[in-house]
């Protein structure tokens, strides 16, 4: 073969080579993009199941129709919406074209298998609530004809006590006492068969005894309101048994949710991984193209030296361009992880921009070097992306957490730092311990090792100031911005506490540039 169709088709190779390139960290931000959305939606159907479980759970404590009313028509809604988001996610489903190269994360088997169990217990959820309702429905029926005809028993044994006292009979006002007591302890104790057999055999022993008075409408309101009291307690057993099988369905629930949530990491992280791999493997095929070609060359005495060394040069200019091309891929595809993790807090994709410009201005005059500070600057963004694990109703919760719930949001530094600590890059070392540190106080009183003073990692201290500055001066969720002098005063007293105290110094010394920043990265 001619030595100049060679080079032609070599370079032709080279360019299909960038190609594959581009389209697959293409599909590493495209791919991102739809496992995050998945998440989100198999999230907002544990949200809803999680509602409805609730509701079932509030049925027990209804003592009304109308309370009882009210919660069906919150369930209906709470299932109306889980359908809602059902359909909707499937109808998403549809192949697009990065489909026919990797599936998406929800149609892995042991997802989607997971998922149809979420879906089967949702039904499971529905009958059971639908028994429930009935139950206490019934319940709470007969407990108001209970209360209805209650006085008129009463007002019946207290009659009837008034007339056998008048007759002074000793005999009789003892078994008007029996009456009394199994009244008492059938309607309002023991509630049993045994007790009703005992009050009604009493009232036709006394009815023997003194035939003077009628006792046939005590004995026919006794029947009534000792018969409500069975069917009500029957039905209680009815609501035990149902609720030992309602709970067996939460837990299974909260077993399926955590698989869920643990194979989506696993799947997400090995896909990201495999992608690295074929960019790597493209990487030196296009390089080894490169090599053979200016080997060829070299041996080909037809071409000239002048001919030679303009093929190499562009030849090099094609790998630099690529090298290039490749890093900005890769800096483009850490900031997007680290906005992921901040978007779905509410944040702006602006925080993670001012955060990694305060963070390396902060290094710079610590004293780090320019390569160190542009690492730094790089990295920060991915100081939060341990916030894709935690669950929303935690990560958007507009008012204080409780104790349970900040001790789940404080192991965000640590999952964040799990997912990049095994990374063989320099880059992802350092976002690793960002992730790590970035909420430990000098004082020790942080998260989550407690670390104090010069222990602390120079880039936990840095970003911890940054990320802080810029919260505070944000709007969030929970809270609105503070002004500046409300921030600076809490620097200066956190001087020596939260934040290194030479860092605080530099923030005042050369607050004029990070003003700066902020102002040229405002949120829309």
């Amino acid at each position: 073969m001619n030595i100049k169709k060679m080079v032609k088709l070599s370079f032709i190779l080279i360019g299909l080579l960038v190609l594959l390139i581009f389209f697959a960290n293409s599909i590493i931000l495209y791919q991102l993009k739809e496992n995050n959305l998945s998440k989100n939606s198999i999230s907002k159907l544990v949200s809803m199941q999680e509602n409805m479980n609730s509701l079932v759970k509030d049925i027990l404590n209804t003592h009304s129709i109308e309370e009882l009313n009210l919660i069906k028509k919150s369930f209906f809604s709470y299932e109306k919406e889980f359908e809602h988001i059902k359909e909707s996610f499937f109808e998403n489903n549809e192949n697009d074209v990065i489909d026919f190269f990797i599936n998406d994360i929800h149609e892995y088997p042991i997802v989607k298998t997971n998922l149809e169990l979420l879906y089967n217990n949702e039904k499971e959820i529905e009958k059971a609530f639908a028994y429930m309702f009935t139950i206490q429905q019934e319940k709470i029926e007969l407990h108001t004809l209970f209360n209805a005809h209650y006085p008129t028993e009463s007002k019946i044994r207290n009659t009837l006590e008034k007339q056998i006292l008048e007759t002074k009979n000793i005999m009789l006002i003892k078994d008007l006492g029996d009456i009394k007591y199994y009244s008492k302890e059938m309607l309002f104790q023991h509630q049993n068969q045994e007790y009703f057999d005992k009050w009604l055999n009493e009232i036709k022993l006394l009815e023997k005894l003194h035939p003077s008075v009628d006792y046939a409408s005590y004995y026919a309101i006794a029947q009534q309101v000792g018969g409500y009291i069975l069917d009500i307690k029957e039905l209680e057993k009815q609501e035990n048994i149902l609720q030992s099988e309602i709970y067996a369905i939460v837990n299974d629930n909260q077993k399926i949710n955590t698989l869920i949530e643990e194979e989506i990491d696993y799947y997400s992280g090995k896909f990201i991984d495999t992608i690295n791999l074929l960019v790597l493997l493209l990487l030196g095929l296009t390089i080894g193209f490169i090599v053979i070609l200016a080997y060829k060359v070299n041996k080909n005495v037809a071409l000239s030296v002048d001919e030679i060394e303009q093929k190499v040069d562009e030849g090099l200019q094609e790998i630099k361009h690529l090298n290039k091309e490749i890093e900005e891929t890769q800096k483009e595809v850490i900031f997007t992880m680290g906005a992921i993790g901040e978007s779905r807090s509410k944040e702006t994709g602006n925080h993670v921009k001012r955060v990694a410009q305060y963070s390396k201005l902060l290094a710079l005059h610590y004293g780090l070097s320019s390569k160190e500070a542009h690492m730094l600057k790089l990295a920060s963004p991915m100081h939060d992306i341990g916030k894709v694990a935690i669950a929303d109703a935690i990560l958007n919760k507009p008012g204080r957490f409780d104790a349970h719930e900040r001790t789940i949001m404080e192991t965000h530094a640590k999952l964040g730092y799990d997912m990049l600590k095994h990374s063989q890059r320099a880059l992802l070392k350092m976002a690793a311990i960002i992730s790590y540190e970035h909420h430990e106080k000098w004082d020790g009183t942080g998260y989550p090792q407690g670390k104090k003073g010069e222990d602390i990692h120079i880039y936990g201290r840095i970003t911890a100031l940054a990320d802080v500055f810029d919260a505070l001066g944000s709007d969030r969720c929970y809270k609105k911005a503070w002004d500046d002098e409300k921030i600076f005063a809490l620097f200066k007293e956190e001087r020596g506490k939260h934040f290194d105290p030479k860092l605080v110094d530099i923030f005042f010394e050369h607050l004029h540039e990070f003003l700066k920043i902020r102002d040229t990265f405002k949120d829309n």
